[in-house]
């Protein structure tokens, strides 16, 4: 690349970091705009992260020497930054016509740039910044109903990330006080101290393993659109970080990949029991990140695969008659919608012709010996898991008992569903027989759990783990934890 050309690229990247914000303050001076400048901010994303994919170059920008903001801009960043685009514009779709004010599509713009820096961010310090204004802009969004319940999850939520990420930022100071930068490569070196603080504060933020049991409340518990935000997107921005470590330090990729294998675990076997329809999903986020940190160097397709099934996901069960899967198998759904939920749910159990396939396929052939067990597992999982889904009754006619629609909703729908399809094209030497035959083996052995076990069981695991004292005391185990895995 030519020094012209690079300083054209530095310029582009810089704008398109600083875009969202300005739309953001700008959304406030025009009020009445507030939808289409919203809207631009996030297709602006799209926009970039295509070329981004297309020209398959890595941007490294240092802003402020050793001391400050450096910047990687590569095809792994651009499947994390278009999945923020498209979720984004799906929710700002979806509330078109809706009551919402021009606070939450500033907020939304916000929270957008917010994710697109922590994408983009290759030192620790300026990451911390980006994820602490992420809480912000989350919370604010959490607590929009104003409600008593949504304002306590969203202080939960705020109170829990605080503390995390102060563990971070002392990790951060030790990786500085050793090389005098920020860089994550500044792992290598580094009191093992320094690695165990850091991944603390980003398996929290992230909702990784045990960490992570503050996400399902958090997700169940706020509306449809912020719930497709944040386990589309948001949960990614610590995500990214931890699989660029595990890239770039190969004494770092396998403790990234037992977390990923142990989330992976841990998620879907609570979700399988799961009978509240946005727990199920809340649950599942925790599983699916794991598969993105199980393969590091896939996990890119695998992020967009999952932002795009978890965020159309939300939003169709925020409007269906009932939360409780009990109650909605004697509801029959409205066809239309009972499809759209169908084809998102084959696509994350890895059916063929939608990219969850070819995200799956790629991330068990990047597996390591030992984890092909337990990622089987959570394969299994969520074939049954979201076999729930699948088997639901539905009807041509729309039922009395069904809420109004969105006006945006089927918009919402091309946009994210349509991915699933044109995304399927990026890996299409996974269409082999071999490669076929296995996910839909998987997915026929969930479908006959499902209706010979889980479909007539009843059990539901205790919560007091999600409890708030107990998310801290996670967090000192953790860290022990992380300790013992940072000597070893």
């Amino acid at each position: 690349m030519t020094t012209e050309a690079m300083l054209s690229q530095t310029t582009l990247t810089l704008f398109w970091i600083a875009l969202p914000f300005l739309v953001g303050f700008l959304i406030y001076l025009l009020p009445r705009c507030d939808r289409p400048l919203a809207l631009a901010g996030a297709l602006a994303s799209v926009a970039y992260a295509t070329q981004v994919l297309r020209a398959l170059d890595t941007i490294t920008l240092g802003l402020l020497d050793h001391f400050g903001v450096s910047l990687i801009i590569d095809p792994l960043t651009g499947f994390f930054i278009i999945t923020n685009g498209l979720v984004t514009a799906a929710v700002i779709f979806y509330c078109w016509n809706s009551s919402k004010t021009p606070f939450f599509y500033a907020q939304t713009l916000i929270l957008h740039g917010s994710v697109n820096a922590c994408f983009a961010c290759s030192d620790f310090i300026s990451l911390y910044v980006a994820l602490e204004v992420i809480s912000i802009a989350a919370f604010l969004l959490i607590v929009y109903p104003r409600s008593d319940r949504s304002i306590w999850v969203g202080l939960r939520y705020l109170f829990v990330s605080n503390v995390a990420m102060l563990f971070y930022l002392v990790g951060a100071v030790l990786v500085y006080q050793t090389h005098h930068s920020f860089y994550f490569s500044g792992l290598r070196g580094a009191p093992i101290e320094a690695t165990a603080l850091i991944f603390l504060g980003l398996l929290v933020k992230g909702g990784i393993f045990v960490s992570g049991l503050w996400l399902p409340l958090t997700h169940s518990e706020s509306d449809a659109p912020v719930s497709a935000l944040m386990s589309g997107i948001v949960v990614k921005a610590a995500v990214l970080p931890l699989v660029r470590c595990a890239l770039l330090l190969e004494e770092i990729d396998p403790l990234v990949r037992i977390f990923g294998v142990g989330t992976a675990v841990l998620g879907v076997g609570y979700a399988v029991v799961e009978k509240d329809a946005k727990r199920m999903l809340a649950f599942h986020t925790v599983s699916q990140l794991g598969f993105i940190l199980a393969a590091p160097e896939v996990g890119g397709f695998y992020a967009l695969t999952h932002g795009l099934v978890k965020a159309a996901l939300f939003l169709i069960v925020g409007a269906l008659p009932s939360r409780n899967l009990k109650k909605l198998q004697q509801l029959p759904l409205y066809t239309p919608i009972w499809i759209a939920l169908a084809i998102a749910s084959f696509s994350i159990s890895g059916f063929p012709l939608l990219s969850g396939y070819g995200a799956k396929v790629l991330t068990m052939e990047n597996l390591r010996p030992w984890q092909v067990i337990g990622m089987n597992i959570a394969a299994l999982g969520t074939a049954i898991s979201f076999a729930k889904f699948i088997f639901l009754p539905h009807q041509p006619q729309v039922s009395a008992s069904s809420p109004a629609l969105p006006s945006g909703f089927w918009v919402a729908m091309l946009l994210l569903v349509g991915g699933l399809f044109a995304a399927n094209v990026v890996y299409y030497d996974a269409y082999s027989w071999d490669n076929i035959l296995k996910p839909l083996v998987t997915i026929g052995l969930g479908w006959i759990a499902y209706g010979i076990i889980f479909r007539h069981l009843e059990i539901k695991l205790p919560r007091m783990l999600e409890e708030f004292d107990h998310l801290m005391g996670f967090m000192g185990l953790n860290l022990i934890l992380l300790f013992w895995m940072a000597l070893a």
